[in-house]
């Protein structure tokens, strides 16, 4: 069975965002507004988007 896919794009700026969340946003690969990545669909990575959920959209691939 092929592992989910998960697409997130930022869309909103982590210029006035906290650190912490700031930090997480760039470890996801995310380094410009409007680009997207495909990361797999697991707990790891879905704790990283509840944490930035205001700064990026996600959807299925």
């Amino acid at each position: 069975m092929a592992e989910k896919m998960l697409k997130i794009t930022l869309v909103k700026s982590t210029i006035g965002a906290v650190p912490k969340n700031r930090a997480t946003v760039e470890s996801m690969g995310l380094r410009k507004l409007n680009k997207s990545v495909i990361l797999p669909d697991n707990a790891a990575t879905r704790g990283q988007i509840r944490q930035v959920a205001h700064l990026i959209k996600v959807e299925e691939v």
